[in-house]
């Protein structure tokens, strides 16, 4: 089974996010827009997992989140992967705590657990919006969007998540654990 890692943000900053590009959706030829039930942060990407190691990869993810805080965060500006001008990957950008160490942490689990492959690309915290087969120039879109800034919120947990490919992607969240409580400063 595919296995990811991932922040799922509330239902309200993912709706200024939908009324943001909501009049680009559709308007860039050769851009895919995925479901927004499908949308996430990626913490770290596992991907096939045999189906007798979900016991292990879950205890060890349980472990890697509980060592870390909350997150406060926010989403701010889009972007593309890997330039704007040949883009394959449409994002929103997320700033505010570091995420490096839990996605670090998330990986290192899956791995010790024996995944085969966990993702060891550099993190860039983003939340993916859109994809296309070929390079595309999305300046245009990247420049229209100029100066969008989210409300800011709190990532409390971290799931992991079954993908299920074919032609509609559906994604089903396996466990959840709670990251611990921030510290007020």
């Amino acid at each position: 089974m595919r296995l990811f890692a991932a922040l799922v943000p509330p239902d309200t900053v993912l709706d200024e996010i939908s009324d943001a590009i909501a009049p680009h959706v559709g308007q860039v030829p050769g851009l895919r827009w995925p479901d927004r039930a499908t949308w996430h942060i990626t913490l770290g990407f596992f991907g096939e997992v045999p189906d007798h190691l979900l016991p292990e990869v879950e205890e060890r993810l349980a472990r890697a989140v509980h060592r870390h805080s909350a997150l406060d965060l926010a989403f701010d500006g889009f972007g593309a992967f890997s330039s704007v001008r040949r883009a394959r990957v449409f994002w929103a950008g997320v700033t505010g705590d570091s995420m490096v160490r839990l996605s670090d942490s998330v990986k290192a689990g899956a791995r010790r657990a024996g995944a085969p492959h966990p993702d060891e690309k550099r993190f860039h915290p983003h939340l993916t919006l859109a994809r296309a087969k070929t390079e595309t120039d999305l300046r245009p879109l990247v420049e229209s969007l100029t100066g969008f800034s989210g409300s800011p919120w709190r990532a409390e947990s971290v799931r992991l998540v079954r993908s299920h490919t074919g032609p509609q992607v559906r994604y089903e969240s396996l466990a959840e654990w709670a990251l611990a409580p921030a510290e007020r400063s």
